[in-house]
């Protein structure tokens, strides 16, 4: 197939391929493509290995997919009792002193591991009748699999194969593939760490929501999903009432329970506008920001959100304001427009103790106001200060 500088060059493409992956998935498409273009493969399938469910969930396949194989599937799995290797074998070879080292199954039953190996034709490693039949279902002549470790642990698998008539894989191909699936897991790593950052620096510490970046990024891709084809975009802004007494009169750590009480009733009446993203901007302030539904669902959504804050034993309720692009509000050409028509109808919900949520567009005052050449200022808030759009 390749020679040795061929696959120094193919190791090196596919490191640099995962390094540069932009996000999770095409770490993985790159994981796979460079798999199979490594060990001249016509197809290979990257699967994670999730213990809780019991199963071995195929994350990409790449190359040449028959009928029934997408490249990213929604649930392509199969019951890890089915590939024992994974399971069990993996383990007893750690324990005895062995690496997870990869191997060869052909469509005509046999297989081939390592040198230290040796050729088996039943029992691990080696032949699995499920491969086995699935290689033949899918007009695949061999194939190679190698596990992935991470950190220490089994993680999941590299699957790679060839067409029927092509020459099957040795031992050598396998060594081969050992190697590759330690690169691949260096490279998951480095994804998995910079996937920890992106989600830390997208989301609040302590109540696990969004947070103001995450809305700000949010909210320019739904204004311009308004501005090209209309779709509704609504953004409830809510003022958490009392958190300050709770603090002083009971100290940080029961206003900390407060905030994440809150949060878990924001999640929740959030969940029930499909896509909407829940999220905490700093302080006792928190938002719910949601494209498609009306601006009527996103209303009800919010007064139950209001009643559900009253009832809660410890803070005074909630101050809750709404605008949508459903509403007349005038022109939004920003999301700072919106987030200022917001934050107007909040301000007006807790001026007058309201208890239910106030909507700009709705109530004459709350436009009036957002269009006031400054808000009543409250240092938290940025955009309460700024000049209108």
């Amino acid at each position: 197939m390749m020679g040795v500088d061929g696959r120094l060059r193919a190791m090196v493409a596919l490191s640099q391929a995962m390094a540069a992956a932009p996000t999770a998935r095409e770490s993985w498409r790159a994981a796979a493509r460079g798999a199979r273009t490594a060990l001249a493969g016509s197809f290979a399938a990257l699967s994670v290995w999730e213990r809780d469910l019991g199963r071995l969930k195929v994350l990409v396949n790449a190359g040449d997919r028959v009928a029934g194989e997408e490249e990213f599937p929604e649930d392509e799995s199969y019951p890890v009792h089915q590939f024992p290797e994974i399971a069990e074998f993996l383990h007893e070879r750690w324990a005895g002193g062995g690496g997870p080292n990869a191997w060869v199954e052909s469509a005509t039953g046999t297989a081939e591991v390592p040198a230290s190996g040796g050729t088996r034709t039943s029992g691990p490693p080696g032949y699995c009748h499920q491969r086995v039949a699935a290689l033949r279902r899918r007009g695949r002549g061999c194939c190679v699999v190698a596990p992935i470790v991470l950190h220490g642990r089994a993680w999941g698998e590299l699957y790679v194969a060839r067409p029927l008539g092509a020459p099957v894989f040795d031992a050598d191909d396998a060594d081969f593939a050992t190697v590759i699936a330690s690169v691949v897991a260096a490279g998951l790593a480095q994804t998995q760490r910079l996937e920890e950052v992106r989600r830390l620096a997208f989301t609040d510490p302590l109540t696990g929501l969004a947070n103001r970046r995450a809305v700000d990024a949010r909210l320019d891709q739904a204004i311009a999903a308004y501005q090209a084809d209309g779709a509704v975009v609504s953004l409830v802004v809510c003022d958490l009432n009392g958190l300050k007494q709770v603090n002083d009169t009971l100290g940080h750590a029961v206003g900390d329970r407060l905030l994440e009480r809150f949060a878990s009733l924001l999640s929740v009446c959030g969940a029930r506008l499909p896509g909407a993203l829940s999220a905490r901007l700093g302080g006792d302030e928190f938002c719910l920001l949601a494209v498609g539904p009306t601006a009527d669902e996103v209303i009800a959504v919010a007064a139950e959100l209001c009643a559900r804050a009253a009832e809660l034993e410890l803070g005074e309720g909630v101050a809750c304001g709404l605008a949508s692009t459903g509403d007349p509000i005038g022109e939004v050409s920003s999301g700072r427009r919106l987030f200022r028509l917001a934050d107007a109808a909040q301000y007006r919900a807790k001026a007058v103790r309201a208890a239910g949520p106030v909507v700009a567009g709705r109530d004459g005052a709350v436009v009036r106001l957002a269009d006031a050449p400054a808000l009543p200022a409250r240092d938290r808030r940025r955009f309460r200060d700024a000049p209108p759009p």
